[in-house]
């Protein structure tokens, strides 16, 4: 009776999971769709909701952020020149606009801009991602930016004036950023996809998770905070003390392993390192053996 009744609960728990799981996933879909404001309750997670709050005369926020990241607003002074670099870049695809009406006045067909906010603009254009080399590529790869830093944060200024939101653009403060902490962090929400050596890997749809390395401090913080293409959005998950610490973790341990056991060999993993060291452990011994037993 009782393995009949864990054997139905069983088969239940399996329904419900078959069930639930794509529902859920609509719903976070749904509730991702269009612009959603990013989380806000909980403190020192990216947005205005932190230890650190500053507005200029016009009450306008133009920093934020706390003893981990500050994040910082681009100077209006920018707007002309950004609106400038749009219309000469960005605008056959995403509009004069921002909205995503390309052009040829076909809606949709391009992401639209307006309410993502400084740092998702300034993290495309930045890592080269945009302009896009191939608009109508599957995933845009990291290249070499077109566009200079200050050329980047003048369209981010310019489309966020259209509708300002967050988060602004990041500056992290890695002194005190505890780097063990960082690698639990980084093994329980990035590693899946990156892997633990921050190489990256593929994904479903012909699509990839880049490699880490070589990347600036503040475009790990504006990945995070934004969750470009198939990245999640870590928002009131991960305190802006925790993604210093994931920060410190890939621009030091990522970027320049110690590697104490000896030879990297370039990261494989536990499985292939463990083979390649069995292969030549087992084969030396071998070679030993029968060189000591042709001497006898």
């Amino acid at each position: 009776m009782t393995t009949s009744l864990i054997k139905r609960l069983g088969a239940f728990s399996a329904v419900a999971f078959l069930v639930l799981a794509p529902l859920s996933v609509f719903v976070s879909s749904a509730s991702g769709a269009g612009h959603t404001p990013y989380q806000t309750t909980r403190k020192n997670a990216g947005t205005p909701n932190s230890s650190v709050v500053v507005k200029n005369k016009s009450g306008v926020v133009i920093s934020y952020g706390n003893s981990a990241i500050m994040y910082n607003a681009p100077s209006s002074k920018l707007v002309t020149l950004g609106q400038a670099l749009f219309l000469e870049n960005c605008a056959s695809c995403h509009g004069v606009e921002a909205n995503g009406v390309a052009a040829n006045g076909t809606s949709g067909a391009y992401p639209n801009l307006v309410g993502l906010g400084p740092a998702t603009i300034d993290f495309w254009i930045d890592s080269g991602r945009m302009p896009a080399a191939d608009p109508r590529a599957v995933e845009a790869p990291r290249r070499t930016p077109r566009l200079t830093p200050v050329q980047a944060l003048a369209v981010a200024a310019w489309v966020n004036s259209l509708l300002p939101s967050y988060p602004d653009i990041p500056t992290p403060n890695l002194k005190n950023a505890n780097v063990a902490d960082g690698a639990a962090l980084f093994a329980l929400n990035c590693a899946a996809c990156h892997t633990i050596e921050g190489d990256g890997d593929a994904l479903a749809e012909d699509t990839f998770a880049p490699s880490l390395r070589k990347i600036p401090a503040f475009q790990v913080v504006e990945a995070i905070r934004t969750g470009p293409a198939n990245m999640p959005r870590f928002t009131g998950n991960l305190s802006d003390y925790q993604v210093r610490d994931i920060v410190k973790y890939v621009t030091t341990e990522i970027e320049h392993p110690q590697n104490p056991g000896g030879l990297g060999l370039g990261g494989l993993g536990p499985v292939a390192e463990g083979f390649v060291g069995l292969l030549l452990g087992v084969g030396i011994l071998a070679l030993v053996a029968f060189w000591v037993g042709e001497r006898q």
